[in-house]
């Protein structure tokens, strides 16, 4: 049985923050258009070479989607978001349909244990080839609801054996809501039942954006990797892109997992987790041009107006620090033909080095490059 949610101050009118954009709302005539239905999505895995694309587009395509967060709908937490949200204050018509629907068919997830994530996808980027790089530029992010969860569940955060400190899992319902000077942002109590009073930034961004792997084995939608997955970089917000190794024809991309807003670290197992409205363009980068702009990636590479960002990986956080300084200065090499020793002492000098998150089996660090550093 899980432990109850924090209570929290009734939600505040949705007039007073947004519209709720269920399905199709305010989608205009000729958009290229990706709802969350059930046979647009995967529940726990990411795409292999051996599905089928729901959507097929040329590059440089603008696509909008609609995710889906998996807080409300997972197992523990009855599969049933019109009762799981209405117990804590959502009035029924801000509970998304997408989500209702969703989790009341008959999709299978993986096996328990395994990933929560609902994955929207494939996207066929016509003429990917392996070689090339597929990058996914954020143009827009838009809330979809007023509220989000933040958990810790399966005994997988930073303090493994000692929260959640009740049996089962722990949810933390936050709100969103104006601050003094106007500026929305999530909500928390300090204690259970009392009202929001401790505020925070919204930054939201896409915990999943990937390309599929090759063969017919889809991966679960946890661990990160060289097909980027659940990398949780919380950077990847509007105005930012990630380049992605092409692993199969056509990239089959996916995206996933939104977020309101994330600390570096992710430390509880899940951040402010909510359904997000995005619109991604999606370009192919030749091989040769990737080579010279980037050198030999070998993984997820982040991209925002005043960075550039590397990513390292590893079960051990030790061995993916490694890994990301080595990235980190096979990039300042080939991108700018800058001594190796050199840029590693740049690196130390100039360089943050931050923990994207600890909780998804295999860690993730980044690194962020100011841009402005090598502009004369």
């Amino acid at each position: 049985m899980t432990t109850p949610l924090i209570q929290s101050a009734p939600l505040p009118s949705a007039t007073t923050i947004q519209r709720i954009l269920q399905s199709w709302d305010g989608i205009a005539d000729g958009t290229t258009y990706l709802p969350a239905a059930k046979e647009n999505v995967l529940w726990g895995a990411l795409p292999c070479a051996g599905d089928r694309p729901v959507l097929s587009i040329d590059p440089g395509t603008s696509v909008i989607i609609d995710t889906l967060s998996h807080e409300g709908i997972l197992e523990d937490q009855g599969r049933d978001p019109l009762a799981f949200f209405s117990s804590h204050g959502v009035p029924e018509h801000q509970i998304l349909e997408d989500a209702i629907s969703l989790a009341a068919s008959d999709i299978k997830r993986r096996p328990a244990g395994l990933g929560p994530h609902i994955v929207s996808g494939p996207i066929a980027v016509k003429g990917a080839r392996k070689g090339d790089l597929l990058k996914i530029t954020v143009l827009e992010t838009t809330p979809r609801v007023p509220y989000g969860v933040i958990s810790s569940r399966h005994g997988r955060g930073a303090l493994d054996g000692e929260f959640p400190l009740g049996a089962g899992s722990y949810s933390a319902f936050a709100t969103v809501r104006p601050t003094e000077d106007g500026t929305m942002s999530g909500w928390l109590p300090l204690r259970p039942g009392a009202e929001p009073s401790v505020h925070f930034p919204l930054e939201p961004f896409l915990g999943i954006m990937g390309v599929a792997v090759d063969g017919t084995q889809r991966p679960h939608s946890v661990p990160p990797g060289a097909h980027g997955g659940n990398i949780d970089i919380n950077l990847l917000t509007a105005g930012s892109s990630l380049y992605l190794p092409v692993q199969v024809a056509d990239a089959l991309a996916y995206v996933g997992d939104p977020h309101f807003a994330q600390g570096d670290g992710e430390v509880s197992l899940t951040a402010m987790e909510a359904s997000l409205r995005v619109k991604l363009r999606f370009d192919v980068v030749p091989q040769d041009e990737a080579v010279r702009s980037f050198g030999e990636l070998t993984g997820p590479l982040a991209e925002t107006p005043e960075f550039l960002v590397p990513t390292g990986m590893d079960e051990d956080l030790d061995t993916a620090v490694q890994n990301c300084v080595r990235a980190a200065i096979g990039l300042l090499q080939a991108r700018y033909g800058m001594d190796p020793s050199l840029a590693y002492a740049y690196l130390s000098a100039a360089t943050d080095f931050n923990i994207s998150q600890v909780v998804d089996l295999v860690k993730g660090v980044h690194a962020r490059i100011r841009v402005e550093d090598f502009l004369r």
